[in-house]
C-alpha cells in the first residue's frame, strides 16, 4: 500500500475506545465461540422431550385463551396472522396489553421478563417514564406530524453528529430498511458504481436488493420471492469472516466497474449470530480504501446499543455512511436515517426535485416531531444514566449464568454475547451455510426440524415467563437489574431442564 492510501486509512480507523464507556466489556473470544456453535450444529438436535412439550403448550391453552381468539380473529383478517415477524410466535402470537421497564403483560393478565425489548431499540426499558411524559407534552401542542419542518429534527441530528465519529451530516428516514435503501441509492451516486457487497447472512432489510442470502450464506436468491433478478444483478455476497473471499470480490469487480459499497453489520450478520473477529471491521476498512469503495455499517441494532458512537465507537472504525433504524427514536415508531461525511452525503436531494446530480429519497413522515422528540429525550437519557453500558452488564451476568447453566446441566447448547446483545444457541439453526452443494443439501434436510426446535423452545420461554427474540436471542437494557436477571436465569434452567 503506497503511503497516500496508508494515510487514508489512518484517517478512516481509530484505536478502540476506552471499553468503560461501552456496552462490550470484553469481546469474546471468536475462534472458541465458532467452535462451540460448529460443534452444535454437528451433532443430532437436543430438543425439548414431547412429554414436557405437551406440557408447555398446556400452557397457551389453559392460560392464553384471549390471545389465542385474537391470533385466530387476525388470521382472517391479516396475512399469515401477524403484521410483523417479531410478532410470531410457537403455537401462536401473545397480544400484549402492558410494557414496562423490563416486563409486559398479555391480554390474559400474564406477566413476563422482556427480552425482545421491542427488537432491541428500547435500550432505556420499554415504555421509559420521563420520555414518555416530553413526547405527550409534544402531542398536547404540536401533535405527531405537521408536514413542516420542527426543532427537534434538528435537535436529534446535532446529537448524532456530536457522538457518532463518522456522521457529519443526518437525514431522517422512516425505518432502518429506508436508511439502507438511501445508502446504496447514495453510494452509487457518489462512486459512479453499480456493485454491493454484503456478507452472507446478514439482513439489511427487505428492500428488493437486499433480499439476498439472507440468514443462510450461500442461499443468494432462494427468498428472493415477487423480486425480479435484475433487482439483486448487482447484489453480491461474501462470506462472513473470510476477508481473502472479500479481496477476490473486489478485485473481480474491479474489472467490471467497481464496487460501490460494502455494507456490514459490525459485530457480524444477524446481529452477530454469526459473530466476527474484533479485527475483521478495520480489515475490511483497509480494503475498501484499497479498492475506492465506501464502506457502510448498518447500525439499526448496534447503534447506541454498544454505546452512544455505536459500533464505529467501541472498533474505532469510521465508515463512510452509517444505516440508523429502530434504537434512533428510543422503540416510538418512523426511526430510521442515514449519516455520513458530509461530501458523500450532499448526494441526496433536497427539497422537491433537488439537485439534478442529487440521489431522490423521500417520506412524507419522516422527520417527524413526535419520532424526533423521542428520539432526542431517549438519547439524552442514555447519557445521563450511561444506559448502554448498564445494559450491556446486564447481557455479561445473563450470559455467564446461561453459560453455568447450560455446562452444569451438560447440554450442547451455545450462550455468548456482545454486551446487551445475547445469543442463546440450542438448535443452531443460523449457523447452516450453502455455500457448497453438499452444504446445500445439510441445510434443507435439517433446517426444518431445528428451526422447529428452536421455536419450541421460544415457546417454553414463554411459558416460563421470559419473552425473547424467536427463542435464540436476548436483548438486555437498562430496567434489567441484578434481581431480574437472577430470575430470569432460575427460569432458563427450568426450560433447559425439559431437554
Amino acid at each position: 500500500m503506497n503511503m497516500q492510501a496508508q494515510a487514508a486509512v489512518e484517517s478512516k480507523t481509530k484505536p478502540p475506545r476506552d471499553s468503560s464507556g461501552f456496552a462490550i466489556s470484553e469481546w469474546h473470544d471468536t475462534d472458541e465461540v465458532m467452535a462451540r456453535l460448529q460443534a452444535l450444529i454437528s451433532q443430532p438436535i437436543r430438543p425439548i422431550r414431547p412429554e414436557n412439550m405437551e406440557k408447555v403448550l398446556r400452557y397457551f391453552d389453559e392460560k392464553c385463551q384471549g390471545s389465542k381468539r385474537l391470533s385466530e380473529q387476525a388470521k382472517e383478517v391479516i396475512p399469515g396472522g401477524v403484521q410483523h415477524n417479531l410478532a410470531f410466535n410457537y403455537p401462536h402470537p401473545l397480544a400484549i396489553t402492558e410494557a414496562n421497564g423490563a416486563h409486559m403483560s398479555d391480554v390474559d393478565g400474564n406477566r413476563y421478563i422482556d427480552f425482545l425489548q421491542a427488537g432491541g431499540p428500547t435500550i432505556l426499558g420499554s415504555n421509559y417514564e420521563s420520555v414518555r411524559k416530553q413526547v405527550h407534552e409534544l402531542l398536547d401542542t404540536c401533535g405527531p406530524t405537521t408536514g413542516l419542518m420542527h426543532e427537534y429534527e434538528v435537535k436529534l441530528a446535532e446529537l448524532l453528529v456530536k457522538h457518532f465519529p463518522a456522521v457529519d451530516m443526518f437525514r431522517m428516514l422512516g425505518s432502518g430498511t429506508e436508511g439502507v435503501m438511501a445508502a446504496i441509492r447514495v453510494a452509487r451516486a457518489h462512486t459512479g458504481k453499480k456493485w454491493i457487497i454484503k456478507m452472507g447472512g446478514g439482513y439489511h432489510g427487505w428492500s428488493d436488493q437486499m433480499v439476498y442470502g439472507l440468514r443462510v450464506p450461500g442461499t443468494a436468491r432462494r427468498d428472493a420471492v415477487g423480486i425480479p433478478r435484475d433487482c439483486v444483478s448487482h447484489t453480491q455476497e461474501s462470506f462472513p469472516h473470510d476477508i481473502s473471499a472479500l479481496r477476490r470480490r473486489l478485485q473481480l469487480n474491479k474489472l467490471r466497474g467497481g464496487t460501490a459499497a460494502v455494507i456490514v453489520e459490525p459485530v457480524g450478520p444477524e446481529s452477530g449470530t454469526r459473530p466476527v473477529y474484533k479485527t475483521f471491521n478495520q480489515e475490511v476498512r483497509q480494503l475498501c480504501d484499497e479498492f475506492d469503495t465506501l464502506l457502510i455499517f448498518d447500525e439499526v441494532v448496534t447503534g447506541f446499543r454498544l454505546g452512544l458512537s455505536g459500533a464505529q465507537g467501541y472498533f474505532g472504525v469510521n465508515p463512510d455512511l452509517t444505516v440508523f433504524g429502530k434504537a434512533l427514536t428510543g422503540g416510538y415508531p418512523m426511526a430510521g436515517g442515514i449519516g455520513g461525511r458530509r461530501e458523500i452525503m450532499m448526494n441526496l436531494a433536497g427539497g422537491i426535485g433537488g439537485s439534478k446530480k442529487g440521489a431522490m429519497v423521500g417520506g412524507t413522515l419522516s422527520a417527524n416531531p413526535l419520532s424526533c422528540a423521542a428520539g432526542y429525550f431517549a438519547i439524552k437519557e442514555m447519557e445521563r444514566t450511561n444506559a448502554p453500558v448498564l445494559a450491556g452488564r446486564a447481557g455479561d451476568r445473563l450470559c455467564k449464568g446461561l453459560q453455568e447453566i447450560i455446562e452444569r446441566l451438560g447440554l450442547p447448547y451455545v450462550a455468548y454475547n456482545q454486551g446487551s446483545i445475547v445469543h442463546l444457541e440450542t438448535s443452531g439453526v443460523m449457523l447452516l451455510n450453502a455455500n457448497t452443494p453438499l452444504q446445500m443439501i445439510r441445510t434443507l434436510k435439517q433446517a426444518k426440524p431445528r428451526k422447529h426446535m428452536m421455536e419450541e423452545f421460544g415457546a417454553a420461554y414463554c411459558a416460563h415467563g421470559i419473552i425473547t427474540l424467536a427463542g435464540s436471542r436476548l436483548y438486555t437494557s437498562l430496567a434489567d437489574t441484578d434481581e431480574v436477571i437472577d430470575d430470569a436465569l432460575n427460569r432458563f434452567e427450568d426450560v433447559m431442564k425439559l431437554a
